[in-house]
């Protein structure tokens, strides 16, 4: 960070939050950007406080999701070279990671960081809203295409032509046969 008294935008925070493993999660490079720190010593302090960690809220990378991460996403790139595994931290752990830290600057990005799993959160649910909305709509337009279909062959038999009925033959019909 440039400026160390400049508040992590929320812009930059959301860029950072990236899904792995279906959890939304900020991996501890971008999480140290943020706090201001080096992410040795954010790494440290996570291993110094490791029971304030579960597995639900931070995670190491495996070989194939790093590969991935850094294929993924341009600002990764120096981790392709790094021997290391990276940890991702999820929302929670972020959290976690501000009050192991106990710096002011770790403290006020996290807020940030809240706010950018809260806004993330909120376009899942309207996502999910709008997918039970468009399922509604369909399920709706398939009853209206069997009656379409209904209407349209109703249409077709009132339209066909319909057979005339035999008519008799004019004249004399010998019923009696030949005499």
């Amino acid at each position: 960070m440039s400026d160390s008294s400049v508040p992590a935008p929320l812009a930059r925070v959301e860029h950072a939050i990236l899904a792995i493993r279906d959890c939304k999660v900020i991996l501890d490079s971008d999480l140290a950007k943020l706090y201001d720190v080096e992410t040795k010593r954010l790494n440290e302090q996570v291993k110094r406080n490791a029971e304030r960690f579960p597995a639900d809220f931070v995670f190491q990378l495996t070989e194939a999701e790093k590969a991935e991460v850094v294929a993924k996403c341009d600002h990764l790139k120096r981790l392709k070279y790094s021997p290391y595994l990276p940890l991702a931290f999820t929302e929670h752990g972020a959290i976690m990671a501000a009050s192991v830290l106990n710096s002011a600057k770790a403290i006020e990005a996290s807020v940030y960081v809240v706010r950018a799993f809260i806004k993330m959160r909120e376009a899942l649910a309207a996502g999910d809203e709008i997918r039970r909305k468009l399922a509604q709509i369909e399920r709706r337009l398939a009853g209206h295409d069997r009656d379409l279909v209904a209407v349209v062959n109703a249409i077709r038999q009132l339209t066909k032509p319909e057979a005339l009925p035999k008519k008799r033959r004019i004249g004399f019909v010998d019923t009696d046969g030949p005499a």
